[in-house]
This record gives C-alpha cells, sequence and structure tokens, in this order.
C-alpha cells in the first residue's frame, strides 16, 4: 500500500516538475518571439529554433503521461487534458510552424498562471466583492484581452515583411478586434501577416462570443460546472432573463455560433474559390470574413473590403444574414430554436425576442428604402438596377453595427451620411456581438412617444406594460451615449483637421462598433487615435455597464420627498 502510493506521488511530482519546466519555457518563448524577425535570418538559428520546438513538444507529452496516470486515466483527468491534446496533436501535424505552436505553450502556461492567481485571491473578501459584480467583470475582462491582443500584434511575426506596428497602432487594431468594430489603421491584409491575422481573428470571435462565454465553454469541456455566482454573471452578461441552466444556455450558444460560421464559410468559399491562387488561401477567407460578418467586427482581408462582390447575390445574401443573426442578440437566437425547432407554438416568443424581430425588420426595411433612394444619383449611379437593390439592401443591413461595405462610404451623399448616423446610434441588439445604444432601447422610446401622444400613463406592447424604471434606464442610457458622443468630437475637433461630417462619422462609427469610415481613420493623429479606442471600448461594454461598475449600491430608503411639477416642451 506504501508503494502504490509512492508510485502516486511520483508521477504528481513529475506532473508539478514539469509543468514548472513548461512555464520556464514559456518565458523563453515570449522573448524568443519578439527576437525572431531578427535571428530568423541565421540558418543555425532556424535548426536551433526547430530543435527548441521539438523539445517542448515532447515534454508536454511525458507532462499529459504524468498527469493521466497520476490520476488513473480517469475521465475527468482526459478531459481536463483535451485542450493540451489539440496542443499535441497541432505540434505533430504542423511543424513547419514552430513559432505558433510556440505561442500556444505561453497562452496555456498563461491561463494555468491566471486560474491559479484566481483561486488563490478568491478566498479574499474583496476580490470576491469584485468578482460578484458582473459590470466590472466585463469591464476588466475586455481590458485584459485588449492588452494581451496588443502584446501580440506588437511581435514582428504578427507584421508583414516591410511593415511595422507601432504601439497605438497596435493598442487601436487590437481594440478594435476585440470590440467587434472594424475601424483599421492598418490594411489588414497586407500589412499584417498570416500568423498577425490569426490573432485578429481569434480576438474578433472572443470578442463576439464574449469572455465569459469562452471560459465558460472551456468549463464545459473539461467537465466542470459553473458555481451559482458564475450563472448569476453569466446571466447578466448575455442579457438573459429567464432562470435556467446557464451550461445549457452557453452551449446552444456556442454550437449555434460555430454553425453559423461554418455554413457562411462554405457559402463564401463557393465564391472566393476562384479568386485566390490557392485553395488554403480561399478557405482562409472564407472563415475570416464569415466570423467576421456574423461577430459583425467588419474586418475584411480585402483593401477595398466586399465592394468587388457588389452584383454577386450568393456573396451579398450569405453576409447579410451573417451580420443579421449576430446582431439579433444569443438570447433571441436560443429563444428562436426552443419555439421554431423545437416545434412550439411561435406565441411563446418572449417579449424582448417579439421587440428585437420587428424594430429590426422594421429598420432594414426602412434604411433599405432611404438608401435606395439617396444614392440612386450618387454613389450608385452607375449601378445597374441589380446592384442598386443589393447595394441598398447591404448598406442598410451593415451600417447598423457590422462595418463591411459594397458601396464607397466616402462619397455617400449627405442624406445617406444622415441615415447613416441614426442606424449607426441604433446599433444591434442587446446581447449581441454588436453596440450601439441597441434596438430595444430605440423601440421604448418609440413606444413612449407613441404613449404620451396617446394620453397613455404606461407604457405598452403586445399587451404587456414596460416598467418605468426600465424608461428611465434607457433615457439614461440615451442622454449619456449622447453626452459621451458630443465629448469625443469637440476634442477631435480641436486636434483634427477633418471636417465635422468626417468626425461625427467616424465617432458615431466607433460608438455603436460599426467599423465604417469615410476614410479618415489611417490619417488621425496618435491622440485622436487613442480618443477613438476609448470610445469602441465603452461602446463595446455599453455606458451603463460603466456606470454600474463604477457606482456603489444604495440602501433603499423608505420615505419619499414631495413632489412638485416643473414646465417642460
Amino acid at each position: 500500500m506504501q508503494n502504490k502510493s509512492h508510485n502516486w506521488f511520483s508521477f504528481n511530482w513529475l506532473k508539478v516538475q514539469t509543468n514548472r519546466l513548461l512555464t520556464i519555457f514559456a518565458i523563453f518563448n515570449l522573448v524568443g518571439l519578439f527576437l525572431t524577425t531578427s535571428l530568423s535570418r541565421l540558418a543555425y538559428f532556424q535548426d536551433f529554433n526547430n530543435l527548441y520546438t521539438q523539445v517542448i513538444l515532447y515534454l508536454l507529452i511525458f507532462h499529459v503521461l504524468c498527469g493521466l496516470l497520476a490520476d488513473k486515466l480517469s475521465i475527468v483527468s482526459i478531459r481536463l487534458h483535451i485542450p493540451d491534446f489539440m496542443i499535441i496533436l497541432f505540434g505533430l501535424v504542423m511543424g513547419d510552424h514552430p513559432s505558433i505552436f510556440q505561442l500556444l505553450i505561453v497562452v496555456r502556461q498563461g491561463i494555468i498562471y491566471l486560474y491559479r492567481s484566481y483561486r488563490k485571491f478568491s478566498t479574499l473578501e474583496r476580490f470576491k466583492n469584485l468578482s460578484d459584480n458582473a459590470a466590472i467583470f466585463v469591464l476588466l475582462s475586455f481590458l485584459v484581452a485588449i492588452m494581451i491582443g496588443t502584446v501580440l500584434l506588437l511581435m514582428p511575426m504578427s507584421t508583414a515583411e516591410g511593415n511595422s506596428t507601432n504601439l497605438v497602432g497596435a493598442l487601436f487594431t487590437s481594440t478594435s478586434a476585440t470590440c467587434v468594430t472594424g475601424l483599421i489603421v492598418y490594411d489588414t491584409g497586407t500589412h499584417f501577416s498570416l500568423f498577425g491575422q490569426l490573432i485578429i481573428l481569434f480576438l474578433i470571435q472572443i470578442g463576439g462570443l464574449g469572455i465569459m462565454t469562452i471560459s465558460t465553454s472551456f468549463a464545459i469541456l473539461t467537465g466542470q460546472r459553473l458555481s451559482f455566482r458564475g450563472e448569476s454573471i453569466m446571466q447578466n452578461v448575455i442579457n438573459e432573463q429567464t432562470r435556467f441552466d446557464m451550461m445549457s444556455l452557453v452551449k446552444n450558444i456556442v454550437i449555434a455560433t460555430l454553425v453559423f460560421e461554418l455554413i457562411g464559410a462554405v457559402f463564401l468559399y463557393t465564391r472566393f474559390a476562384g479568386d485566390y491562387e490557392s485553395t488554403s488561401q480561399a478557405i482562409f477567407s472564407s472563415i475570416f470574413h464569415s466570423i467576421s460578418a456574423f461577430c459583425n467586427a467588419g474586418f475584411s482581408l480585402n483593401a477595398e473590403s466586399m465592394m468587388a462582390y457588389r452584383s454577386h447575390i450568393g456573396v451579398n445574401i450569405t453576409m447579410m444574414l451573417l451580420i443579421i443573426f449576430g446582431g439579433l442578440g444569443f438570447s433571441v437566437l436560443v429563444d428562436l430554436k426552443r419555439n421554431l425547432l423545437d416545434k412550439r407554438s411561435l406565441v411563446r416568443f418572449t417579449l424582448h425576442t417579439k421587440i428585437v424581430l420587428v424594430t429590426t425588420v422594421t429598420l432594414i426595411l426602412l434604411g433599405f428604402i432611404l438608401y435606395f433612394i439617396s444614392e440612386f444619383n450618387h454613389s450608385m449611379e452607375n449601378f445597374t438596377l441589380k446592384e442598386r437593390v443589393l447595394g441598398s439592401m447591404f448598406q442598410s443591413v451593415t451600417t447598423r453595427t457590422a462595418g463591411f461595405n459594397t458601396t464607397d462610404t466616402a462619397h455617400m451623399s449627405k442624406a445617406s451620411v444622415f441615415i447613416s448616423l441614426i442606424l449607426m446610434f441604433i446599433g444591434a441588439s442587446p446581447g449581441s456581438t454588436g453596440g450601439g445604444i441597441k434596438t430595444t432601447s430605440f423601440a421604448v422610446i418609440i413606444l413612449s412617444v407613441v404613449a404620451i401622444l396617446s394620453s397613455n400613463r404606461d407604457v405598452i406592447v403586445f399587451r404587456r406594460r414596460l416598467s418605468d424604471i426600465l424608461v428611465r434606464r434607457v433615457m439614461a442610457l440615451i442622454a449619456i451615449s449622447i453626452m459621451l458622443i458630443f465629448i469625443i468630437i469637440f476634442l477631435l475637433m480641436i486636434i483634427e483637421p477633418f471636417s465635422f461630417e468626417h468626425i461625427a462619422f467616424e465617432v458615431i462609427s466607433a460608438f455603436g462598433t460599426v467599423g465604417l469610415s469615410m476614410g479618415i481613420t489611417p490619417y488621425l493623429s496618435e491622440t485622436g487615435r487613442i480618443l477613438i479606442t476609448i470610445l469602441m471600448y465603452f461602446g463595446r461594454i455599453g455606458p451603463l455597464t460603466f456606470i454600474f461598475a463604477l457606482s456603489r449600491k444604495k440602501m433603499q430608503t423608505d420615505y419619499q420627498f414631495s413632489e412638485e411639477k416643473i414646465s417642460v416642451g
């Protein structure tokens, strides 16, 4: 019995020691990745780097074997090592990309360090109070992702040969990708290497799904369960009002995301296959644009976005559907699945889903009509009727938060610019991959106006009454958003030489995480880029989220002040 315990201890001890060695290697990897460009010209360095990578690979394999033997090959142990199996498989199959494998080791050890730090500090009362606040969690998680993305994009291997990326440019790009905006200061397809494009794609995916959704997915993968506190945070993050199994909800979210992105990539590949020299390039471009569209990011590997495909019905419809479904919100997608795929009655749709669907369809159709009229003799003057219809519909869909374009945004008429400002300010729906004040907030304002004109005391929609506190919250959201936009426009008007029209378009596009621009983004000063970066961050997390994170809860009082009327209007 004693010998058996000793053997178990030996395997566990080896597992701990090999993990420490992997951490040391990860530190060396991080330093080496910054020096890759300058050393890669030396032949002996390439041979050393390949050998060094093989040592790390075999060490990771030995570490996993020790872990499995220490846990006696239990099912839980096997599930816990699934990410390691994936890293090992990449190292064995993609041996010609040692730098990417080394980066995976850095990420692996970083996640382990962060997890252990969380377990260490979670017992502290101050840290527990911090993690209980969903607003603070969202603020910090996006901030950490942006910082990590900035560091990765600053690596020489992230930039194509002959190009360079400075700190502000990397921060701007990382924020734009994580906040699924799409504003760029560097052309994604030519400035960044394949490695840099993969980093941007990864940031888009985690920014679109949300950090909490990604972490919960890993918990599901490794067989763990969410704590009650974790479920509460998750419910706030994805804006789900109904209480039920959060793990099941996250599964549905991840599956729906992967299905939409995969189907979109397949349809795009049927057109992209003839536009690239190799099949691998066409596949990567299809996947990149599909993920970017569903996450409403607006990043494109083409210098002119989707303008080359303005007459292709398949590409236009695929991109529009991806953008629309990504902008509906995960709770709406789950509700659609429950009612349509599970064969339930349509009357079981939640009020939130009904408002989102009606508002979304109304905005798309209204935007289509207005763009068709205003651009008929402007940017679409030389278009065929089919191109005008597709271009107007695409512009109506993409303006709300996606950022792709099939027409020249810089040459739009003033009427179209005005329409775009309104649609970008409204944005997508709550709990989605988009920004703006959200479709539901816009609907509440319209319904409140209708209630006043109809002399109704309550705001009624679909035979349901909206609470007064909800209406006040919407008013606060719009007021804070307008003040924030006003401040950034005022500051940019002082420091930038561009017209009010161009600056206002850029600011509202950043706030709504849209990504459309009238061509001034690459020419902004570094101060201007920092201001737009801050605005993209606030636009993604939401102004109210930031206010709730900073505000302290106040005890409810049992008394009320006397009421007095003032004149308005």
